[in-house]
């Protein structure tokens, strides 16, 4: 069985770079009408032209979606411009590393707060449609203790949970809601591609507890996510998939 989205419906909130900019790309290239949100302008114009060479339906939005209002004005604004949303991908993140106010607030505002708002406004449209797909991206470190980024990864443990809970929910309307748990993703301009400059020893240290021996790739993480939101993946829900290398076995 080939997988293909023609004339599926996909959002993808974060979706201008690393992760999301692959996820949103990998839907496109399998015929799907893809929408996209960031804060970046500029990131934004650049992830829409290259979608916009797969020849489906294409809509942006600039948002930050820290504000309560952006993860549901974004999926109204998707839904209206592509006719629907059949597949919704909350990708973004707060990047909240620090133990502090500041850093409990990017990770619970963006991470958690947007996903469950941007679910909230997709449930409808997909329960209207007959079903739909939602698919969270957490993080490894969800699954483990990470005392260096306490809140982002508490709260990427509570994305897990949600994504848990939502499955359950959600069954009887044929929404399915999974998790991905990638493990250290290296991109321009990206975390680890950062870190490389800034902390080398943290960088190796990272490098040498990922039994593959590299650090994995966002079109990884996308080629996971096309499985779970096509039928391939029809009765897999509420579950988290790891994709890591083998980096949480070490």
């Amino acid at each position: 069985m080939q997988i293909s989205f023609k004339g599926k419906k996909v959002a993808v909130a974060g979706g201008s770079r690393g992760i999301g900019r692959s996820i949103a790309l990998a839907f496109a290239a399998q015929g799907a009408d893809v929408a996209i949100c960031a804060r970046n302008a500029e990131g934004l114009a650049a992830a829409e032209a290259e979608l916009q060479r797969h020849g489906g339906e294409v809509f942006t939005m600039p948002c930050d979606l820290a504000d309560a209002a952006a993860a549901p004005r974004f999926v109204e604004g998707a839904a209206s411009a592509l006719d629907g949303i059949d597949i919704l991908i909350n990708n973004a993140s707060g990047v909240g590393m620090k133990d502090d106010e500041t850093g409990w607030r990017a990770s619970i505002d963006v991470d958690l707060m947007a996903a469950m708002r941007a679910t909230q406004a997709a449930i409808p449209l997909m329960e209207e449609a007959g079903g739909g797909v939602i698919i969270n991206i957490s993080s490894i470190s969800g699954l483990r203790a990470v005392p260096r980024s306490l809140p982002y990864a508490a709260v990427k443990a509570a994305l897990i949970n949600y994504t848990k809970g939502q499955g359950l929910a959600l069954a009887s309307k044929r929404i399915r809601v999974n998790a991905i748990a990638p493990g250290s993703i290296e991109f321009p301009g990206g975390v680890w591609d950062n870190r490389k400059a800034s902390d080398p020893q943290l960088y190796q240290r990272t490098l040498n507890s990922i039994p593959w021996g590299r650090f994995g790739t966002p079109e990884e993480i996308a080629n996971v996510v096309l499985f779970l939101a096509s039928d391939l993946g029809s009765w897999v829900t509420g579950q988290t998939i790891v994709v890591d290398g083998g980096q949480s076995l070490s």
